[in-house]
């Protein structure tokens, strides 16, 4: 059974969208049952407006970054922190959660990744909806895109915005690694290599933004600003998905 949760949140420049996802992502450690530990930190990198100070106000753990990482490093990073944190718990009981800044989680996405991870999964990918529709013809491309990365395991997506892998399974694989983009499918590839208990759950939902000016280069933003734009994917902006 798991015993405790460490959340990690990257975040650049989101003062404006950052208090919405912390209110949620309060609200959902709340409905975990009493006396599951649960430690959420913030990683406020190379910030230059006040979100490493509203996380702090939150009563958010913050690690404040100065170098120039990539979001794979930053993972990486609070990762560390947390798991550093929550290791007086046995790591085959920790469960580490990954979000974003830009998203909100549903009231019930920590109970159902944890419900998850006491069911045996040693890793979970949840869904991501976006929340706004995209201009057209954006918004059937991506819908399209999303039907073909279904598999027979589920819906076939992995997003650093929507994922729980146990500690004991994170430290196996060597964690995330300090990749420019596409840290999020990296880390799953080497789970599942590595022969770990993968699972797609539509049961664990975020709402993350439809923004075309994301923060992390060749992510979600990119594939969006692309399918709005000329429809052409090139195989980066294609790594997003499946």
């Amino acid at each position: 059974m798991i015993t405790s949760v460490g959340v990690l949140i990257p975040a650049r420049d989101e003062e404006t969208r950052l208090p919405a996802c912390l209110r949620a992502l309060a609200a959902a450690l709340r409905e975990l049952p009493p006396g599951l530990e649960r430690r959420v930190c913030v990683i406020a990198d190379r910030c230059r407006d006040s979100t490493a100070d509203l996380a702090r106000d939150a009563g958010t753990e913050v690690l404040v970054n100065t170098r120039d990482l990539t979001i794979g490093a930053i993972r990486a990073l609070g990762a560390r922190h947390l798991l550093r944190g929550l290791d007086h718990h046995a790591s085959a009981r920790t469960l580490l959660l990954s979000t974003d800044a830009d998203t909100v989680v549903d009231r019930d996405w920590a109970v159902r990744h944890v419900h998850r991870a006491d069911a045996g999964w040693d890793a979970v990918a949840g869904t991501a909806e976006l929340n706004a529709r995209l201009a057209p013809p954006a918004q059937p491309r991506y819908e399209a895109l999303l039907a073909n990365v279904r598999n027979p395991a589920g819906h076939g997506n992995v997003y650093g915005a929507n994922l729980a892998i146990r500690a004991s399974a994170y430290h196996a694989v060597g964690g995330f690694l300090p990749l420019r983009t596409a840290e999020d499918h990296d880390l799953w590839r080497r789970l599942a290599h590595a022969g770990f208990r993968l699972a797609y759950a539509e049961e664990a939902k975020v709402m993350t933004s439809a923004r075309l000016d994301g923060r992390a280069p060749d992510g979600l933003s990119t594939l969006l600003r692309a399918l709005t734009t000329s429809g052409h994917l090139d195989r980066r902006a294609e790594r997003r998905l499946g």
